[in-house]
């Protein structure tokens, strides 16, 4: 980049960031720093089963704060969950928020800390930059290494039977994104698989991202990427190696806060309907689309994707190639990871129904937020074009 094309930056992320194992235990310590007195956790019935949130009430017990916990959160939350969460935050007078989960009860745990103490109505909000009012203190702690929500300014909630929709504004940006590596320990190998696709998608959209991208985001996009692409097969094959989950989760991290700042795209926008449509985790909806869009964008990337395909790839592998042959190999790298991670890699194993893509196709192209990041214009029938080389 030189100085004729050097683009405007403003970064913004979480106040303060912790990652360690074991750092659960410094919650009720935090919380005293942010002057709670009533804490409010949100998550769902999964972080409940597996006792992920005892840990928490203990260290806020002994810092003698009292916990209410809303744990009702569902995978792609309707409005209904916000809003019986928002009821019952405002009855109990609570003053500070923590989400606790994947990036759905953080997503969650955002709009109550914002909403909370506001008069605004939760659809006035959604859209860039509408949110109005302060916040209330906010700690999120991701259980999953995949969202990067706990330092991302965005929440997206379903608003009908198959739509989303997205609040994106600075309130949002949490106090504190506290890291443990510990509380992955236990994640399945298909979850730990999925959400870590979903992370490297983040990256890899960052660095590629049409109108915001930076010399900033570039780093956090190529540092987050080199971190889980040398990490995710361990985290998957042998779940207890905590290097490797503390590696993807804070990869995960630095990706959250790369397309915070630099949006993602057309990955993410053709994966919105099939999560939406047929309730395909997210992660996966991103995998079974990712190769094919990158081929679409070599177009006009295949500079930047000779540059990610280099991160990954063993040195001596790419020595002396061109950045047109070099690129080509990272959508082959994608494929060839979702076969070693055991993840299905065609629609079609997921019964999407063939005569289902055009309508996928006409839902993608309602992603506008997402698709004017994309390096490359896509139109409705280059994404048919896409679903159709996913099947």
């Amino acid at each position: 980049m030189t100085s004729g094309n050097f683009r405007p930056v403003r970064y913004s992320t979480a106040r303060t960031i912790v990652c360690e194992p074991g750092a659960i235990r410094q919650l009720g310590k935090i919380c005293t720093t942010l002057s709670s007195d009533k804490v409010f956790l949100v998550t769902d019935p999964g972080i409940l089963e597996a006792r992920l949130h005892e840990a928490a009430l203990s260290s806020l017990s002994g810092a003698g704060i009292s916990c209410s916990i809303f744990q009702d959160v569902q995978a792609d939350p309707p409005e209904d969950i916000v809003l019986n969460a928002l009821i019952r935050a405002r009855a109990e007078k609570i003053d500070t928020v923590i989400g606790l989960g994947g990036g759905s009860s953080m997503d969650v745990a955002k709009l109550i800390a914002a909403l909370c103490n506001s008069p605004q109505a939760l659809s006035d909000a959604y859209g860039v930059v509408n949110l109005t009012g302060n916040r209330l203190p906010l700690v999120q702690i991701p259980t999953t290494a995949g969202t990067g929500s706990e330092v991302t300014p965005i929440s997206v909630i379903t608003t009908g039977a198959t739509t989303k929709a997205a609040v994106v504004a600075p309130q949002l940006l949490p106090d504190v994104a506290l890291l443990d590596p510990e509380l992955t320990v236990g994640l399945p190998p298909h979850v730990t698989a999925s959400t870590g696709i979903d992370a490297m998608v983040h990256a890899i959209e960052a660095f590629t991202s049409a109108i915001h991208k930076n010399p900033y985001s570039d780093m956090l996009a190529t540092q987050a990427l080199e971190l889980m692409s040398a990490n995710i097969e361990t985290a998957v094959h042998d779940g207890e190696n905590l290097d490797a989950r503390t590696a993807m989760l804070f990869g995960s991290l630095l990706a959250g806060q790369a397309f915070a700042n630099a949006p993602v795209a057309a990955v993410h926008a053709l994966a919105y309907p099939l999560g939406g449509h047929f309730h395909i985790l997210h992660g996966l909806s991103n995998s079974l689309v990712l190769p094919h869009v990158l081929r679409f964008n070599y177009e006009t990337s295949a500079h930047l994707y000779a540059t990610l395909a280099r991160i990954i790839m063993q040195p001596t592998s790419s020595d002396g190639a061109s950045d047109d042959v070099v690129s080509e190999s990272l959508a082959d790298y994608f494929e060839a990871l979702v076969d070693r991670l055991m993840m299905p890699s065609k629609l079609r194993d997921l019964d999407v129904p063939r005569d289902s893509l055009p309508m996928l196709a006409r839902d993608a192209m309602k992603q506008e937020r997402l698709l004017i990041n994309n390096p490359r214009e896509l139109d409705e029938q280059d994404a048919l074009r896409i679903y159709e080389a996913a099947y």
